[in-house]
């Protein structure tokens, strides 16, 4: 089964029914942006610190790669700003939210389908920062997109990344939402493909739901350090209170700025 393309078709689906991360912002956000007053998130609920853009709020000239970040959200927003901005996703349709946004609002934007882990088509020091929010939970091998995102990044330049808290995949989460039991259910790193029961996995492939994996934070945080960057800036965020029992439990997010050395 080819998983990337399994994804793409999954969150084509998600995105044509306009899931929470599908949603363009609406018009008054890119207004704003314009005039210099705007905010973005990597993970569901905390603003990215102001200090992580090296030009805060005048992006002009500033070229972003914005990296599985489609859905007419941040990519718009840095576009007002000013930002150069490449938008590349796995998903069509989530790019199409992209053009249909920045034409709406007369913003110019670069699109480009693919996979995350391939980002052989850019040159190398081709982005000042590259813009990630949650995504890596679809990669299978989080080694190659590291090692990509440090390849197409100027030295100096900075990587955004937002990550699930590798601790969600533990628990049996049929359990958590019929009775608000938490079970530990899965050891980690935990796949969908290889750890979800039978019959489990069936009912999701048959409803077209995106396939997931866990990735330690080692694999993370280390994994962006042994490509060559260097940690220098960390938050951990959850989402809304009415999203998940689990609320309360531990940060189930988190979200760091790396640069490259």
């Amino acid at each position: 089964m080819n998983i990337l393309e399994y994804n793409r078709n999954a969150w084509n689906l998600q995105s044509q029914e306009g899931c929470r991360w599908s949603t363009p912002y609406p018009d008054e956000v890119f207004e704003r942006a314009k005039a210099g007053e705007w905010s973005v998130i990597l993970t569901p609920n905390k603003d990215v610190p102001f200090s992580w853009f090296p030009t805060y709020p005048d992006l002009s000239g500033l070229k972003i790669l914005a990296l599985a970040s489609g859905g007419g959200q941040q990519v718009p927003v840095f576009a007002a700003a000013g930002a150069e901005v490449t938008s590349f996703d796995a998903s069509d349709i989530q790019l199409e939210k992209d053009e249909e946004t920045c034409a709406k609002h007369g913003l110019n934007v670069v699109l480009q389908q693919g996979d995350m882990a391939d980002l052989s088509g850019f040159s190398e020091g081709s982005f000042d920062l590259i813009f990630n929010p949650v995504s890596n939970v679809f990669a299978e091998n989080l080694a190659p997109v590291w090692k990509g995102t440090h390849r197409v990044l100027k030295t100096g330049g900075s990587i955004l990344c937002g990550f699930m808290n590798p601790a969600f995949f533990l628990f049996d989460h049929e359990i958590l939402e019929e009775t608000g039991e938490v079970v530990v259910k899965n050891h980690l790193p935990y796949s969908d493909m290889e750890h979800a029961d039978a019959e489990l996995l069936s009912d999701q492939l048959d409803a077209q739901l995106s396939v997931e994996y866990s990735h330690s934070w080692e694999a993370q945080i280390g994994g962006q350090c042994e490509a060559g960057f260097a940690i220098t800036g960390f938050y951990e965020d959850d989402w809304d209170e009415e999203s998940t029992r689990l609320q309360g439990w531990m940060p189930m997010f988190a979200a760091t700025r790396a640069i490259k050395l």
